[in-house]
């Protein structure tokens, strides 16, 4: 079976795939790829299922050498990646030749990106999933971040890529494969506390921006900037929670939860950002900033199967030039 070889792991990179469905009444998270549309593409462009194992690394300072020819791609933040003096940019699969190194540079604009490679990653399914549960310590590979020296096992690529050019002659288009942004208004519905806010806080949220705090992961991003604060402070129920949730914690800050979060949360939910601008919330990092935007459930749903609609287009357009 072909490998990859990580020579340099990098802070934090993980194998995961669009995480585990159904678990959450037991405690498990859906975890896998913060952004699941930039994985789903990235797969898409080197031959696999949208659900094949990748890999998800954060802030670059990867090398990975191949002992097989792969077609690989990626899409997310700003990176530079190259293989053999040649750039490979994002939403355009490349091929990468046995004993050839691929390098992943820093990020110059957001934090993370989704590496496929054809074939996919070849670790167990564990409740459905190949996605790295890194808090629980269990799925991807042995359950943890990879580090320099792991071997991944990949499967059988179809189409295989020895005779193939090193850059596909398509591509994905930009604001699809790049989804890092300067100063992301992230677009929200209400949540189930909107209303036990009182009228300044409600209106602060949606205008002013909100600083990335040092606290920042997989599983959340706390924000710092105005306090928002309740008509009248109550205990609340723990209550379910989900990837995009915007929680606002007692000292009147929020916290964004992404796809580590956990199940359920006792704070006050004042919004949920809707799932098309989980992309962007995922490429946040300390010192950035962020404001919120109201939408309607009715608009969230539109922007939502529009989004559906449009990657069903690419992937029978993509389907067709690749027969």
């Amino acid at each position: 079976m072909e490998k990859v070889i990580v020579l340099r792991a990098g802070p934090l990179t993980s194998v995961q795939d669009l995480g585990r469905r159904g678990h959450r009444a037991l405690g498990v998270s859906a975890g896998g790829a913060l952004d699941r549309d930039a994985a789903r593409l990235a797969n898409l462009l080197v031959g696999n299922l949208v659900d094949s194992a990748l890999l998800e690394i954060a802030l670059g300072g990867v090398r990975l050498r191949f002992d097989g020819a792969r077609r690989v791609a990626w899409c997310g933040g700003n990176f530079d990646l190259e293989v053999a003096e040649t750039r490979i940019p994002a939403g355009r699969s490349a091929v990468v030749r046995p004993g050839e190194e691929l390098r992943i540079g820093g990020a110059k604009n957001g934090c993370r990106l989704w590496l496929a490679i054809s074939g996919g990653i070849e670790v167990p399914s564990i409740l459905g999933s190949r996605a790295t549960d890194l808090r629980a310590q269990f799925g991807g590979f042995a359950g943890r971040n990879l580090q320099d020296g792991d071997e991944l096992s990949l499967g059988k690529a179809t189409p295989p890529a020895e005779d193939a050019p090193r850059l596909a002659s398509w591509s994905a288009l930009p604001e699809w494969s790049l989804t890092a942004l300067p100063t992301p208004i992230l677009r929200v519905v209400r949540g189930a506390e909107w209303d036990l806010f009182d009228r300044k806080s409600r209106h602060s949220f949606l205008e002013t921006a909100f600083t990335v705090g040092a606290e920042a992961d997989r599983m959340g991003v706390r924000l710092e900037g105005a306090a928002l604060a309740r008509k009248k402070k109550r205990e609340l129920l723990s209550e379910a929670v989900a990837p995009g949730t915007v929680q606002v914690a007692n000292n009147g800050q929020p916290i964004l939860l992404l796809g580590d979060c956990q199940t359920i949360g006792g704070y006050p939910k004042i919004a949920h950002v809707i799932t098309v601008d989980l992309a962007p919330a995922a490429q946040l990092l300390p010192n950035d900033n962020v404001r919120f935007e109201e939408v309607s459930p009715d608009e969230a749903a539109a922007l939502f199967e529009e989004r559906a609609n449009d990657f069903e287009l690419f992937r029978v357009a993509l389907s067709l030039r690749t027969a």
